[in-house]
């Protein structure tokens, strides 16, 4: 890529699409365009067109997405389903009519079977069902990722999808009903300190296995596939090491300095049992991330901590 083309992020200012834009300017690209959604709608077909007809951006980088949690994802699946393939659909078009050089898709580690074999490899996609409570988002996200494929074949499309791990940190969102579980965990770890709270409850068993990465290595892998990266295969992103829901919250507590209970409710469900990725292929190219699951779980702490003390001052 050249510093002084236009690069476009879809979802700049998501969680993931702030920290790829973070990574851009830091890396001396100079034209780094981005849309909210009261100027952009990337449902609406017909702006998305106008929308490159004005900007024609030479490389898209696609981070933007409808996401949640559990929870949101089980109220929602319709909304998972229709809002994600329609923005995908649009800016993936879009970029093939206007003969963006390269586009970079995003997915979700979810995409793979419920029951897959751990760890998961790129080619167990599509080998068994899918996690039921988060269906409608991992069904869009494969067809996201074929559409990139089949682009490609068919017309010549320079795309690449990365499918990257659970993410967190910097400009995570941390609303209860939406956030993720480990946004969410610092919430209610950090507020029941400063609340002075006994116990706090969890949902699920605990037993769930995850496996997490700070979004600023998430943007670092987006750079490099952009910068080097050009086939028809994607690729997994993440530590290809996993830690039980239990062990995350332990850790989320101890650190937010949490010493009260941990309740569970096995009323709520835990989702797929196990996702950790294989990302051998990844490695092998000559990418790896770089901060730990503890330094990201403090600087997401600090960041939460912040956040409450701006809102207390408004």
């Amino acid at each position: 890529m050249q510093k002084d083309e236009c690069i476009y992020v879809a979802g700049h200012d998501g969680m993931v699409g702030s920290a790829v834009v973070r990574a851009l300017v830091a890396r001396g690209y100079e034209r780094v365009i981005g849309r909210p959604i009261d100027q952009l709608d990337l449902r609406n077909t017909t702006r998305v067109r106008d929308f490159f007809d004005a900007e024609r951006p030479k490389y898209v980088i696609f981070a933007a997405a409808r996401v949640g949690g559990i929870q949101a994802n089980m109220n929602h699946p319709a909304e998972f389903l229709h809002d994600n393939l329609m923005m995908q659909c649009n800016v993936i078009h879009q970029a093939l009519l206007h003969e963006v050089r390269k586009l970079c898709f995003l997915g979700s580690s979810c995409i793979y079977p419920r029951d897959c074999p751990q760890p998961m490899r790129e080619e167990y996609l599509l080998t068994g069902p899918l996690e039921p409570t988060n269906e409608g988002y991992a069904i869009a996200k494969i067809a996201g990722l074929k559409m990139v494929e089949y682009y490609r074949r068919q017309y010549g499309l320079s795309g690449v999808s990365l499918m990257p791990c659970n993410l967190y940190g910097t400009n995570d969102h941390f609303d209860l009903e939406n956030a993720h579980v480990l946004s969410a965990l610092v919430r209610r770890f950090v507020d029941a300190v400063d609340d002075r709270a006994n116990a706090v409850t969890v949902w699920g068993t605990g037993s769930a296995r995850r496996e997490f990465m700070h979004v600023d290595d998430a943007a670092r892998a987006v750079l490099f596939a952009m910068e080097g990266y050009d086939a028809p295969e994607m690729l997994n992103v993440g530590w290809g090491e996993d830690v039980s829901i239990k062990e995350l919250a332990e850790t989320v507590a101890g650190i937010a300095g949490f010493t009260g209970n941990l309740e569970w409710d096995r009323t709520k469900p835990d989702g797929m049992p196990r996702k950790c990725m294989d990302v051998s292929r990844m490695r092998a190219l000559g990418f790896a991330p770089r901060i730990t699951l503890r330094e990201g779980i403090e600087r997401t702490i600090r960041e939460y901590r912040a956040l409450k003390v701006a809102r207390a001052e408004i």
